[in-house]
């Protein structure tokens, strides 16, 4: 069957106006959104460098409760990110980045503190709650969309600020495999490579540094499938015994979901874990799509999530049988192709 052509993702805002504002100011906050990824965390890291080259004041900042961060996240130097926010938040302009939602970052105190709010993403989903935003979803990443912002800004890219920047772009894209990869992609990734990437040592510390309870926990993570909607949804549930079974961690779910995912058959795949670290909703929601016709999105977004077409996430205090059913009725409402 014919597809329709695609149409072309459309960019909202202005990538010159950010950059005429970070000339034009000192003081920054930098933040991404709850649960961050390697996108989240290399554009934040990225962006913080590009920041410090050009001389300004800029720290970083992550709620406590998302540490201990995923162990692929770990070979990142991120002891500069405080947890509470600094005495002069309000002289500064914050700037989020890869977070398509200001509720994917609840903390109240950046809604209405600092000077101006920067939102700088590529998910479709954006609300555009930035008093500047930059949103562009044909980018493979936002650390896609920073490098584009170094350009503008006539910066050199250093090799930590490569590194940083390779690892959102390589994580995002699923090893360059998701359809949101493009020429221009490979493109900065190769402008990454030139600046100094050791593609091996990364690639190594983020795919091939398994501990033996991440290891476990897949384990039973796999032996834990199900299939649910006639066979168009899998699922697996990490529970809290789970975790102790295995001696691993949240921290250790990472790319779990993906291994779902590549089921023959499935329209969504989805991970759905307990979250017992204090100050947490009750369950996560990790989703995948696995064909081109299914939004999961959408179906994040009746949780209060959000993310890509292809690959999303939220939290919910649902229990497991009732976050399958609201699943399943998502997925009724969308065309099966």
């Amino acid at each position: 069957m014919n597809q329709p052509p695609e149409q072309e993702p459309v960019i909202k805002g202005d990538l010159e106006s950010i950059a005429e504002l970070i000339t034009t100011r000192q003081k920054f906050l930098l933040t991404t959104h709850e649960g961050p990824d390697g996108d989240a965390l290399g554009s934040l890291l990225g962006t913080h460098y590009l920041l410090r080259a050009l001389g300004k004041d800029s720290v970083m900042f992550l709620a406590a409760k998302e540490y201990p961060l995923p162990i692929e996240y770990r070979q990142m130097p991120l002891e500069e990110v405080f947890h509470e926010p600094p005495a002069d938040l309000r002289d500064r302009v914050v700037i989020f980045l890869d977070c398509g939602n200001i509720d994917r970052m609840p903390v109240d105190f950046l809604r209405d503190g600092g000077e101006r709010i920067v939102n700088i993403d590529h998910h479709h989903d954006n609300t555009e709650f930035g008093d500047l935003n930059f949103v562009n979803p044909g980018a493979s990443s936002t650390a896609e969309i920073i490098y584009e912002l170094a350009l503008l800004l006539d910066m050199k890219i250093t090799p930590a600020m490569a590194r940083a920047l390779y690892i959102g772009i390589v994580t995002d894209t699923g090893k360059f495999m998701y359809d949101a990869t493009t020429p221009r992609t490979h493109e900065v990734t190769a402008a990454l490579l030139e600046a100094g990437v050791d593609v091996d040592d990364v690639n190594q510390r983020l795919y091939e540094s398994v501990p033996i309870e991440k290891a476990r926990l897949l384990s039973r993570a796999l032996g834990g499938i199900e299939f649910h909607c006639d066979g168009d949804l899998i699922t697996t549930y990490i529970t809290a015994e789970d975790y102790e079974a295995a001696d691993a961690g949240e921290e250790m779910t990472e790319g779990i979901v993906d291994h779902l995912r590549s089921i023959e058959g499935i329209r969504v795949a989805a991970v759905i874990r307990d979250q017992v670290s204090r100050g947490r909703a009750a369950r996560k929601i990790s989703l995948r799509a696995g064909n081109a016709n299914t939004d999961v999105s959408a179906l994040a977004r009746m949780f209060g999530g959000g993310g890509h077409v292809r690959a999303a996430g939220c939290s919910t205090e649902l229990e497991f049988d009732q976050i399958v059913s609201e699943i399943c009725r998502g997925l009724d409402q969308q065309p099966t192709g």
